[in-house]
């Protein structure tokens, strides 16, 4: 078991020297834990037909295909920023009482509200493709995201959209290239909607400087295995024998993926 590192090290008699790094410092950080309802679906052109004549759908997957981020100043609040996330899901169930898979697209927006400083400082780099476009003064967003559970799929009759349902927006011709036939964008047929649980961790971040303690440079310790891919031999007996594949155990662990707390 690698030893505990308190303060940063060993002991403070191991710093040998400060050193300057170049980085990227969080200036604030918000997590999410969002429970989205009624999300609209967009089916595939075959998902739509088999959606037309379901009596109710059932949840399978979501996948977090892609979270378009961007970032704006708040003129009243100097140093904060609205970060807007919209996200890109595939979607998929199974119809009842036919059990056919259907898959469609789903959209969610978000806003936060994050501190991310100000500077007025302009940085060119001897790498950047284009030197003669600079990084602005606009912080950073990241957002980290899991995909969500799928909590819950329902239909409704062509009509009146659902309270709080958002209008028809331009889809990426990369999100929509993810399906493997076109999206049903209109209204003629019933609608699909999805109750899903989103995870996420939200941050803006700029270059700074920083000065930390250094101990030493960093020497790895261990070797480069030898041996080849036309080796097969000598590759397999590198391989742990998997001695839990032979005997049952007498007791099974508790899974700690999320998922498996449904």
């Amino acid at each position: 078991m690698a030893e505990k590192v308190v303060n940063g090290g060993e002991s403070p008699a191991a710093i040998t020297q400060a050193a300057g790094v170049s980085t990227r410092k969080i200036f604030d950080s918000c997590k999410d834990k969002d429970c989205v309802d009624d999300l609209r679906v967009y089916p595939t052109v075959s998902a739509q037909a088999y959606i037309d004549n379901a009596l109710s759908l059932r949840p399978r997957s979501a996948e977090l295909l892609y979270v378009d981020v961007s970032v704006s100043p708040i003129s009243f609040n100097r140093g904060y920023y609205t970060v807007d996330c919209t996200y890109f899901y595939r979607v998929t169930g199974d119809t009842f009482p036919a059990g056919e898979t259907v898959t469609g697209l789903a959209i969610f927006d978000k806003r936060v509200m994050l501190f991310g400083s100000v500077a007025s400082v302009k940085s060119f780099r001897s790498d950047d493709p284009n030197p003669a476009v600079d990084t602005g003064e606009l912080p950073l967003a990241v957002v980290d995201s899991v995909d969500p559970i799928a909590l819950r799929m329902k239909l409704a009759d062509p009509g009146a959209p659902l309270p709080g349902e958002t209008e028809q927006r331009d889809i990426p011709a990369f999100i929509s290239a993810a399906f493997s036939e076109p999206l049903v964008l209109s209204d003629a047929g019933r609608r699909w909607y999805v109750t899903l649980g989103q995870f996420s961790l939200i941050r803006l971040e700029r270059d700074t400087q920083l000065l930390i303690p250094a101990y030493d440079y960093s020497v790895p310790e261990k070797e480069c295995p030898g041996g080849s891919e036309d080796d097969p031999c000598a590759l397999f007996g590198r391989i742990r024998f998997p001695m839990e594949e032979f005997f049952p155990p007498d007791s099974v662990a508790e899974s700690e993926d999320y998922r498996s707390l449904l």
